[in-house]
């Protein structure tokens, strides 16, 4: 693979992680990647109306109050961060 091209394509990711924060980056850890990837999912569960629906009957629950549970999710989705170590 010449140089051209593994600078093409190193280009174009970089573009599209800054386009789309979902996408991570080098510096992303497993707890943030898994964040993301959980807000995403709930943020697409509460925009699609019959996927909403589905979850509510299936959960027995209003449509109003599995949003409300949705939505709660997104702020912890993984529970609490993990500690860091301060090196």
């Amino acid at each position: 693979m010449p140089a051209s091209d593994r600078f093409n394509i190193n280009s174009q990711l970089e573009h599209l992680q800054a386009k789309y924060v979902g996408t991570g980056h080098a510096d992303q850890n497993r707890f943030e990647w898994a964040v993301n990837i959980n807000r995403d999912s709930y943020a697409s569960y509460i925009g699609r109306h019959p996927m909403l629906a589905y979850i509510a009957i299936s959960e027995n629950e209003s449509i109003g109050r599995e949003r409300y549970n949705f939505m709660q999710k997104m702020l912890l989705p993984c529970g609490p961060p993990p500690e860091r170590d301060e090196d």
